[in-house]
């Protein structure tokens, strides 16, 4: 056998790994050719939907407390130690029925002690009046010895006119005649005097009185009674406890007139409290019965403002039924207000009013655009600074309204950053209000025209204003996105009331983006581009 030759195989290897390469290379350059060209021929795709006809219903969330409509505090007016208790919860009262007692002992010490008072006063009454009858009698002697007295100087006169009597004894007579007449006025005097004094005492005996009546009714109110018909919800004290009630009266009971009727006292922030009215409808959830919705109406919008935490709300009162009394008072109640209703009217979806093609740098004209003001608490720099853009851009802004812009953007950062440590629905209201004034800090710094069109970019974000104008896109002929605008009413947040425009009922809208095959997609979304999806 011939021996092996190994500079045989080598030239044979390098031609096997030729032929075996070239061929994977040549596949791979096809594939990869194949996949670049089917990328860059992906057309977009768009999610869509239609426009429907329906109701549409807007609406005010809030939260409430459940109260009976008539709550009243029962106290003492006298202070003591309670010695019995006839009520506790839930028990059912009438009025003037006997719920509670304090101690009537010492007060009924005092009424024997003003009785006594009473009698003797009216004693020393008889005795004044005994006076007074001796003081008339004295008046009555001094009449006597006064006319006595005339007589006899009138007598004297005569005869000393006569010279019958000698002078002296006529100076006699007038001395004793004005002696009786100053008598009469002294005792006259004193007679006025013991009169004085009988009225002196009969005001001290009707001060008396006063005073055990008085007494009377202290020892009446040791026994505290239910004001009026209903169920005792609270119960303060008990036997043995002490009250006070030299300031104040305190609350021993509290007893709910009727609790088939109830009411919800609803927490409206001060941004939609403008559209809360009497007699609008109200639906409301307790979290005791989840799955039930309790029905009301609007009784009041109270005007005091309830201030917590630099957040201003008002209180609106809503009726509610309660017949099978399964509403308790103090629960928390998710209050709904419904603030307008259209039946039967053509609906177009938000998420199209929102929908913009990629490479759109603006917002859908007059639509409901993202927030205009960076004021939600939440927002980061990126949608900030696309806010910005936008007004920048949609609003032709100057260098010194840009300025101006900047700074209301700062401050509001600057108040939401303090707002950190709140809670959640404190931040939210929080965040409502400096949106709200954030808004109203761009408006004062744009022209009027400018003005107006600020106003439809924020128009239809909550369903305030109607006949606003909106943009939706829509495809044409060649499956590109074409604008369309509509004017717009009310909304309720996911839907929104079409007033006019070129769309009819079941018109196509676009309401997202996405691609072929999953190769690429485009994020639906204000300014978002499209990015490849590996």
């Amino acid at each position: 056998m011939a021996p092996f030759d190994e500079t045989r195989i080598e030239p044979m290897n390098k031609r096997n790994l030729i032929a075996t390469a070239v061929p994977l290379l040549l596949l791979t350059a096809v594939g990869g050719t194949y996949y670049w060209w089917n990328l860059r021929q992906a057309q977009p795709e768009f999610r869509r939907a239609k426009i429907e006809r329906g109701a549409i219903t807007a609406v005010v969330s809030a939260t409430g407390t459940v109260n009976p409509v008539i709550s009243v505090q029962v106290g003492s007016q006298v202070s003591g130690q309670i010695k019995e208790i006839y009520a506790d919860f839930n028990s059912p009262v009438k009025k003037g029925q006997p719920i509670a007692r304090i101690d009537p002992e010492p007060f009924q010490l005092r009424v024997n002690q003003a009785q006594a008072d009473l009698e003797a006063t009216r004693a020393t009454v008889l005795t004044q009046l005994a006076n007074v009858g001796a003081l008339r009698a004295e008046v009555s002697r001094a009449k006597v010895n006064l006319a006595d007295a005339e007589r006899d100087f009138q007598r004297n006169r005569t005869l000393f006119e006569k010279n019958f009597v000698s002078a002296a004894a006529l100076d006699k007579a007038r001395a004793v005649f004005e002696a009786a007449q100053e008598q009469l006025k002294i005792t006259q005097a004193q007679l006025a005097v013991g009169e004085s004094q009988v009225r002196n005492v009969e005001a001290v005996v009707k001060q008396r009185e006063a005073q055990l009546s008085q007494a009377g009714v202290d020892l009446e109110h040791t026994t505290i009674r239910a004001p009026v018909d209903g169920v005792v919800i609270s119960r303060n004290v008990d036997a043995g406890q002490t009250v006070a009630a030299s300031l104040q009266a305190p609350t021993l009971f509290v007893i709910a007139q009727n609790l088939t009727d109830m009411q919800v006292d609803t927490s409206i922030d001060e941004a939609e409290v403008g559209r809360v009215k009497v007699q609008q409808a109200a639906t409301f959830t307790v979290d005791s019965f989840p799955g039930r919705s309790f029905s009301g109406s609007v009784t009041q919008v109270r005007k005091a403002a309830q201030v917590v935490q630099n957040v201003v709300t008002y209180t609106a009162v809503v009726a509610a039924p309660n017949p099978d009394l399964a509403l308790f008072p103090g629960m928390t109640a998710n209050v709904r207000l419904v603030i307008d209703t259209r039946q039967n009217v053509l609906k177009v979806p938000n998420a199209a009013l929102r929908f913009r093609p990629a490479g759109v740098a603006d917002a859908a004209k007059g639509g409901a655009p993202a927030e205009a003001e960076p004021a939600g608490g939440r927002r980061g720099p990126g949608q900030a600074q696309a806010s910005r853009e936008r007004l920048i851009k949609e609003l032709k802004l100057d260098n010194d309204q840009q300025q101006k812009l900047d700074a209301i953007f700062a401050a509001t950062r600057q108040k939401m950053s303090a707002s950190q440590g709140m809670s959640d629905e404190a931040r939210r209201k929080q965040a409502e209000r400096f949106r709200a004034e954030s808004r109203t800090r761009i408006m004062d710094m744009l022209n009027p025209g400018q003005r107006t069109r600020y106003e439809e970019m924020v128009a239809g974000q909550s369903g305030r204003s109607s006949g606003s104008r909106g943009r939706v896109w829509v495809s044409d002929a060649d499956g590109q996105p074409k604008p369309v605008v509509l004017r717009l009413g009310l909304t309720d947040g996911s839907f929104t009331e079409l007033v006019g425009g070129d769309l009819v009922e079941g018109a196509q809208v676009i309401v997202g983006a996405g691609v072929n095959a999953g190769k690429t997609k485009a994020v639906a979304g204000p300014g978002a581009p499209p990015r490849l999806k590996l």
